[in-house]
């Protein structure tokens, strides 16, 4: 590996680590700069450009959205200036179920798709994978009963998580890639398009 490479590599790891943190903290100004202008981001709960992504996370946060990340290992795939970056996460959110508080914790990796444009790296195409999730109530004496007919709607990777953002009145995305599938196989196909060279 050159040095080149080395310092894209770690550009690339500060930027999606900057983003767990700052979007976190709801440190908008300096989160908004690990995105490109064109940048999307897709969620369970939403799915839009970047700007619109931080508008509708402190619209969330002021009617009391708790939603953190945690990150684990990365994988960089580099091909010029392009990149492909896989990076090991959980989501949680804590919030009602019928009344009793409870965490919901997803599994799963951040999809990333970057580009090096004037000499920085940024995102393009954020695009989550939900491989699995639970619910716990956060006393543990409380009991949670869920509606399976709700439940069941959602996909296995983040059927809880969808569960609460429906229950609070969000619009839940019901194809998102999960650990297995077409769609997951298709996400691959793309992020091998777009090292290529090609549009997304």
């Amino acid at each position: 590996m050159n040095a080149s490479e080395t310092q894209d590599r770690l550009a690339i790891r500060d930027l999606i680590e900057d983003w767990a943190v700052l979007r976190d903290a709801r440190l908008w100004d300096r989160f908004r700069k690990v995105w490109h202008d064109d940048g999307v981001m897709q969620a369970t709960w939403f799915q839009g450009t970047a700007d619109e992504f931080i508008k509708v996370s402190e619209e969330g946060y002021a009617k009391g959205v708790r939603i953190l990340h945690f990150l684990g290992g990365m994988n960089i795939e580099l091909e010029g200036p392009r990149a492909i970056a896989q990076t090991k996460m959980t989501i949680s959110q804590r919030g009602p179920f019928d009344g009793v508080i409870a965490d919901v914790v997803c599994t799963g990796r951040f999809y990333d798709f970057l580009e090096k444009r004037d000499g920085k790296w940024g995102l393009v195409l954020r695009q989550p994978i939900y491989e699995k999730d639970r619910v716990d109530p956060v006393d543990p004496s409380k009991t949670i009963s869920l509606d399976q007919d709700i439940l069941m709607m959602y996909p296995e990777g983040y059927r809880h998580l969808a569960y609460l953002q429906h229950k609070i009145g969000y619009k839940v995305k019901k194809d998102m890639p999960g650990l297995d599938g077409p769609e997951v196989e298709a996400l691959y196909a793309r992020g091998k398009a777009w090292l290529e060279g090609k549009g997304l």
